[in-house]
């Protein structure tokens, strides 16, 4: 069938590597080396909630599991909803590997209970000196980063300048979006 797939142009989707998370880590010292960005201590994975009774169960397993974790690691963990209707599982760790690693919980919990597909992304936050945010993107259908800034001053816009300045200081260290149309905004991410 691959080749009729190649004949109507059709692709399969990059299958998300979760283990390249394990470069946070690596990457947020060259981020505080290069740029001055520092860890905010908090991350969050999105995902689209499903409307099957199993997927709310298991949701309900990895928070519990997440709450046994962080007695271990000192992580906090919640759970929102965006105004784009987009739940989200938001963990504080001013630790970065032990931010990384429930994180990666979260993830791998999720796609090995067959919920790959409501996955969207992992976001790792970042502060700037003077207090501004930045975000390190993580495609989970795509298995690759990208750095979102919100521009200074509110509103929806972005600094492109600085994000393709931080793409710069990342490469090598973890898995970029090569396709600039892909660096999607998100906006109303509920960590700081």
């Amino acid at each position: 069938m691959k080749w009729v797939d190649t004949l109507l142009g059709r692709t399969k989707p990059t299958k998300a590597n979760l283990d390249a998370l394990f470069a946070v880590p690596g990457a947020a010292i060259t981020l505080e080396a290069a740029q001055g960005l520092t860890s905010a201590g908090a991350a969050a994975v999105c995902f689209k909630p499903a409307t099957v009774s199993d997927f709310a169960a298991t949701c309900n397993e990895i928070t519990e599991l997440l709450a046994l974790s962080g007695k271990d690691t000192g992580s906090a963990v919640s759970q929102s909803e965006d105004s784009y209707g987009y739940d989200w599982i938001v963990v504080h760790d001013e630790d970065v590997s032990d931010l990384v690693t429930t994180v990666h919980m979260v993830n791998s919990s999720l796609a090995e209970r067959g919920f790959e597909n409501q996955l969207l992304a992992s976001v790792f936050a970042f502060r700037a000196g003077g207090g501004d945010v930045v975000y390190l993107v993580y495609l989970f259908k795509r298995g690759t980063f990208y750095p979102f800034v919100p521009a200074p001053g509110g509103g929806e816009r972005r600094d492109n300048q600085k994000e393709l300045q931080i793409q710069g200081a990342l490469k090598g260290e973890v898995p970029l979006e090569a396709d600039l149309s892909r660096w999607f905004p998100i906006w109303g991410i509920p960590v700081p």
